[in-house]
């Protein structure tokens, strides 16, 4: 039984930080001798002292055989892994990694379209093929949630030679679908289920939050414990249990996108949050639930304003549990869009939210917040609605309710072939039928519309500049605008 009091590697790098001795290894700055004034007048020097490499007693990420390995062990019997492994490189190397383990050049995965940027680098990198899912979506508030069982049954059906699937659990608003039914689908294939849980580490920590995904029936699931938990930014972890996956691979997959230079700060900071949550998550979570249930509450009894919440009837496959300790929160019953209200709140009421859309605001309420940050939230709305409150906003949801139409998608090239061929860029009008070359992901509602490979087709442009028009934004291409796109020459 392992100890989870135990930090062996934040008690490795205290030691090591602590060590009287003339140090001839890098960093440059020799534990903080040679950094320079304003960053320790900004962060202080300690901090450097234990800002260290691979010295003997600190192990190697890449072949752990030491502290690092007890860490990953810790945290896997935490977290209910077989195996674990601690990132340097945030999340995102975890889903790359993940796909490089499960897809050659060439072979098939199915995901949702609304995928991180990580998993379409993954594609790149590895050279699989999407298969893309729409995820089912709510039109009325112009979110998506998850993919659901019957779509990744219908697409297995039709490629019963994919070699994964990969899907998003929770979403940013804290949506989670029926991942157990769509693990249960994927092994009758006989293929893993990988899992971006990038928004879910404090799942296992309490009973009043959703099933973690391994407990679910994922085969492999990255988290980001610093987006949730009290790690530093970039840390986070991912998780195998089973055997679909081979745990090599990952190892392997992993050496190509994490950096040869980790921050032992990082991975010190994974080893005290795994501590910090297997001794005392369920207090702390039960704290961050109260937290979180009183905000809800109070918002929700704003005039103008409502609050994300579970289905009142029978929820549906795309939508079977919601993380309470995210608030989204919808403030056009104000006049105002998500843009402005977000504006308004982080400039003048000193309320930064961690996500705006075009209707909504989204909040990460965690073990970090406090009563006085729940207070300074609920007056900042309430300012909101009575200082800056104007006449209806309209808003034209017929474009977010064609989203589940067919946007005539045809994927002509990999999104590898497409990234690494010989590009222009392209007046707007001058690129239908032409193969795109980059991203194109237009908020709302999140769900990239054009990836490298597809062809672009009049539909899909019309789209985007109605998008665009009625106040949502482009991100992931070149020119934001949207007056350009590079294609394939």
């Amino acid at each position: 039984m392992l100890n989870q009091n135990q930090t062996p590697l934040l008690d490795a790098l205290k030691a090591n930080a602590a060590r009287p001795h003339a140090p001839f290894y890098t960093p440059g700055h020799k534990q903080g001798e040679g950094i320079s004034q304003p960053l320790a007048d900004l962060l202080g020097t300690k901090i450097f002292r234990a800002d260290l490499t691979e010295l003997a007693d600190l192990d190697n990420l890449f072949a752990p055989q030491g502290v690092i390995q007890e860490a990953q062990q810790l945290a896997a019997a935490a977290f209910g892994a077989s195996q674990t492994w601690f990132l340097v490189n945030g999340s995102t190397c975890g889903v790359e990694a993940a796909i490089l383990a499960t897809c050659g050049t060439g072979d098939k995965i199915i995901l949702p379209r609304n995928v991180h940027s990580s998993a379409i680098a993954g594609l790149i990198i590895s050279g699989a093929i999407p298969i893309f899912l729409n995820p089912e979506y709510d039109p009325v508030l112009d979110i998506a949630h998850s993919i659901t069982p019957n779509a990744v049954q219908s697409a297995l059906q039709q490629h019963p030679d994919a070699k994964a699937v990969l899907t998003v659990y929770p979403t940013y608003y804290g949506v989670c679908g029926d991942l157990s039914a769509i693990a249960n689908i994927t092994h009758k294939y006989n293929i893993p289920l990988l899992v971006d849980e990038a928004h879910g580490a404090h799942f296992a920590f309490h009973p009043e939050l959703p099933t973690p995904a391994l407990a679910a029936g994922a085969d492999l699931t990255v988290q980001s414990i610093h987006k949730v938990l009290g790690a530093m930014t970039q840390a986070s972890m991912l998780h195998v249990q089973g055997n679909r996956i081979d745990c090599d691979r990952i190892s392997k997959a992993l050496q190509l996108v994490q950096s040869t230079s980790p921050s032992y700060l990082l991975l010190a900071s994974l080893d005290a949050a795994r501590q910090q949550m297997a001794l005392h998550g369920k207090m702390l979570m039960s704290r961050t639930l109260q937290l979180a249930e009183e905000a809800r509450t109070r918002i929700s009894q704003i005039p103008g304003l409502s609050v994300l919440e579970m289905p009142r009837l029978e929820g549906s496959p795309g939508f079977v549990a919601l993380d309470k300790t995210r608030l989204t929160i919808t403030v056009s019953g104000l006049g105002l869009t998500g843009f402005e209200a977000d504006e308004i709140l982080d400039e003048k009421l000193g309320v930064t939210a961690e996500f705006a859309s075009l209707q909504h605001l989204t909040f990460i309420i965690s073990l970090g917040n406090t009563p006085a940050n729940i207070e300074q939230l609920v007056q900042g709305f309430n300012t909101l609605a009575k200082k800056y409150r104007r006449s209806n906003l309209t808003l034209k949801n017929q474009v977010w309710q064609n989203l589940d139409r067919t946007l005539d998608y045809a994927l002509q090239l990999s999104p590898r072939e497409a990234f690494f061929a010989v590009s222009e860029i392209l007046p707007l009008i001058q690129t239908n039928k032409r193969i795109c070359a980059e991203i194109v992901c237009p908020y709302p509602p999140g769900i990239p519309v054009l990836m490298p490979g597809e062809v672009i087709t009049k539909s899909v442009l019309e789209y985007l500049q109605q998008i665009q028009a009625m106040g949502g934004f482009i991100s992931g291409c070149n020119d934001i605008s949207l007056k350009s796109l590079k294609v394939v020459k």
